[in-house]
């Protein structure tokens, strides 16, 4: 072989290895980068946003307005105790780990919709003959060879309009966890507004009993009363010192799912103020529903995950189309041939080729095309599930939300102070000795056991009114 040609296969043959081992190390070192942080302003991408065009989806990550390379949000890690709503559901939406993990999906989807129309990377081979081939120019002593496939553009396209739909699914999917973050985070708040106050209702009728177990006490010094008034005062109280160790229990519990949603320690304390304005929706059922159907991330993306399976039959159907694959030989010849006027001694031959493809196996690509078809068929059925749960879950929540609304109502207005009146006036007949003892304890018991139901009843329609939106898609109540 002449020296010139042993260097050229040399370096190919060194190029093929040291571009091996460049394409390892890149891998690696885009498998190690640094977690990405969730945007919440992902909510900016348009809702009703239509699949792009091949070329337009290339620029989807500028339509989008992030970037996998953007640096990882801060730990949370020994805050300041935060209070407002507010500020705990942005926590709740720049650390929660499940929108984290929704967004690196999205990420990985929309690198998927960059690549998945691309053609197979061109392949380069190289053979060195142990036992040279001989012929009349020379000894043939190695081959290089060079390959590309071209599988079917048409079904190309069709894999990447079905990733586009994928991603923007999972970008649905994203807004509509988002929903059920602030909703668990505004749920979980609520539920400590309500805790506060049956707490605060509790420690106030402490005090109330107190007062009149000082009352019996006196009446027993004067032989008015009997020692079993004290008695049944004193296991009122225990049994409220047990209502309160519940309380404070279901308190503790509450705050560690909220902090579990916003990625802190479980035990941070969270404090809630001592009023909420609670109104109730104007809107009816039907008409949550229809805006529900607008704005439902979840609905949205089961219309997303329908078209993408729509482009899924196409990509079935074009698997029987056959691929090409365009082929080079290049063949390094020796010069060790005395010369000859018939052929030209030393020269390289060289050759070019063609491949296609046979499909040839019906069975196998009418069960490709079979799958898909059903794949689509159960997400069409799936966009009409979800929008009839979500029909009877507004249904639910509205009912709640006005029951709730009316019993409040109805507490504030009439049954409480009618309560609280005839406790007073039963306290005081009791402290002339017109009543006796367990009546005004009777008294009390209704009148604490009203004050608890009401601040129950303002917590279920502030819980009816977080889910509600959650199950709308947007903002029902001025802020």
């Amino acid at each position: 072989m002449r020296p010139e040609k042993k260097i050229l296969f040399t370096v190919l043959l060194v190029t093929l290895v040291s571009g091996c081992a460049t394409t390892t190390s890149s891998k690696r070192h885009i498998s190690d980068s640094s977690e990405v942080k969730p945007p919440s302003h992902l909510d900016s991408i348009p809702e009703n946003s239509e699949a792009p065009s091949v070329k337009s989806e290339e620029n989807l990550i500028q339509l989008v307005g992030i970037s996998y390379e953007e640096a990882p949000p801060a730990p949370v890690e020994n805050e300041d105790l935060i209070t407002p709503l507010s500020s705990l559901e942005q926590i709740a939406l720049d650390h929660n780990p499940r929108l984290v993990g929704l967004y690196h999906e999205y990420q990985a989807a929309v690198s998927r919709s960059h690549h998945i129309d691309k053609l197979p990377d061109p392949k380069i081979g190289a053979s060195v003959f142990g036992n040279p081939i001989e012929t009349a120019s020379g000894s043939q002593q190695a081959n290089l060879g060079i390959s590309q496939t071209i599988p079917w553009l048409e079904r190309l396209n069709a894999e990447q309009q079905k990733a586009c739909f994928e991603a923007f699914a999972i970008r649905a999917e994203y807004r509509a966890e988002r929903l059920r973050v602030l909703s668990g985070v505004r749920v979980g708040w609520y539920r400590l507004y309500v805790l506060d106050r049956q707490i605060e209702s509790t420690l106030a009728n402490q005090e109330l009993l107190q007062s009149l177990i000082d009352v019996a006490n006196a009446r027993i010094s004067t032989g008015q009363a009997s020692q079993g008034d004290v008695l049944l005062g004193t296991l009122e109280l225990s049994q409220l010192e047990e209502r309160l160790l519940t309380y404070r229990k279901q308190k503790h519990t509450v705050a560690a799912e909220i902090n579990r949603l916003l990625a802190r320690p479980a035990e941070t304390s969270i404090e809630v103020p001592n009023s909420i304005d609670v109104k109730i929706s104007p809107l009816s059922s039907q008409e949550i529903h229809q805006t529900a159907l607008s704005h439902q991330p979840e609905i949205e993306a089961a219309r997303l995950r329908t078209q993408a399976t729509r482009w899924g039959i196409d990509v079935a159907r074009l698997q029987r189309r056959p691929e090409v694959m365009f082929s080079a030989n290049y063949l390094i010849t020796d010069d060790n041939r005395p010369p000859s006027g018939i052929v030209n001694v030393g020269e390289d031959p060289w050759s070019v080729g063609m491949q296609v493809s046979v499909p040839l196996w019906r069975e196998k690509y009418d069960s490709i095309r079979n799958e898909a078809g059903w794949k689509h068929q159960a997400a069409q059925r799936s966009v009409q599930e979800i929008s009839d749960r979500y029909d009877a879950l507004i249904l639910d929540l509205v009912t709640e939300a006005q029951r709730a609304a009316e019993t409040a109502k109805l507490y504030e207005s009439t049954i409480l102070p009618q309560a609280r009146q005839t406790l007073s006036a039963d306290q005081t007949s009791y402290s002339n000795g017109a009543v006796e003892f367990d009546r005004v304890i009777r008294d009390y018991r209704s009148v604490l056991m009203l004050e608890l139901e009401y601040q129950k009843a303002i917590g279920d329609l502030a819980t009816a009114n977080a889910r509600l939106e959650a199950a709308a898609g947007q903002e029902l109540f001025q802020q």
